[in-house]
């Protein structure tokens, strides 16, 4: 873990000076891209040395280019050591614009990654292990290529967000935990580019409800289906299909939201499932079999 010679989650009020290095450029960039990263995650996508890592990492933090959630305060008081986590902060996003090519809009980043709530990190830390689980998996394979959000939507902060209409005439409002693009060759010595929308659910929410007016994991799933019965996907974003990709907490949770998504009309060849214990221990998740509504019927993301 990092040094405590310094405070965890107060600015010192004197530090010593430092002059950003290309790779300090390289973590602020990879951090604003994810929104939130564990050190650890930090370390094994940057590479070197880890202490040396740990060290930089403080050291950008006391210096206001990222910033520590206090939300994370919580994780201290349960005994033993685990990695700090890391935000934007203020003097990073200044970098960033100074820079160009990122539109991070009009935010006080470091005020607002400051102040997140516990239970948003936690949800935003899942979906990082899921992103950096794939990052890590395209480097070893080799031949696979993994486009984010910034390579594939427009200029603006969150280009991947639409309403669409479900039955009934209610109106929802769409946006993806992430989305992201994989690039691998085909038979034929060509090309295949597969378009994901991830959903991360930590089981808070309803997977179903009497009236869809209500919040619930089934209305997120009519909602892709809709998107996709309109074809939005090929008009709004140019993507010939998509898939959907479901990460939850327990395999008894996967079941739960199956047995919904079973309830749609149509659609349900979008949709892949799986718990987050499963794919922690597999050992690549583009190869990982990913669970279908059809029963017995898995799939991995390059099939």
């Amino acid at each position: 873990m990092e040094s405590s010679r310094l405070p965890r989650f107060k600015r010192a009020p004197a530090v010593a000076p430092m002059q950003l290095t290309e790779r300090d450029h390289d973590i602020i960039r990879l951090v604003s891209r994810h929104r939130f990263l564990r050190s650890s995650h930090i370390a094994v996508l940057i590479g070197g040395s880890s202490q040396q890592l740990l060290r930089r990492l403080q050291m950008l933090y006391h210096h206001g280019y990222l910033e520590r959630p206090r939300a994370q305060i919580d994780y201290y008081h349960q005994g033993g050591t685990r990695p700090f986590i890391y935000g934007l902060g203020n003097k990073g996003g200044t970098l960033l614009k100074r820079e160009g090519g990122i539109a991070l809009g009009k935010v006080s980043w470091g005020e607002k990654n400051r102040g997140i709530r516990g239970i948003f990190l936690k949800h935003a830390i899942m979906v990082s292990d899921v992103m950096v689980a794939l990052e890590l998996a395209c480097r070893e394979k080799g031949d696979v290529r993994l486009l984010t959000e910034d390579q594939l939507g427009d200029d603006q902060p969150r280009p991947f967000q639409w309403r669409v209409n479900i039955k009934g005439g209610l109106k929802l409002g769409v946006i993806p935990d992430r989305v992201f693009a994989l690039e691998f060759p085909d038979r034929d010595g060509g090309s295949n580019r597969a378009y994901f929308f991830l959903e991360a659910d930590r089981g808070t929410m309803p997977v179903t409800r009497r009236h869809l007016s209500q919040t619930s994991f089934f209305r997120k799933l009519l909602a892709y289906e809709a998107t996709w019965s309109r074809s939005i996907h090929r008009t709004k974003f140019g993507f010939n299909r998509f898939r959907v990709l479901t990460v939850t907490t327990s395999a008894l949770r996967v079941k739960s939201i199956m047995e919904a998504c079973s309830r749609l009309k149509r659609g349900h060849g979008l949709f892949l499932f799986a718990d987050f214990k499963s794919l922690q221990s597999a050992l690549s998740i583009l190869s990982h079999p990913w669970q279908t509504t059809r029963s017995g019927v898995e799939a991995t993301l390059l099939e």
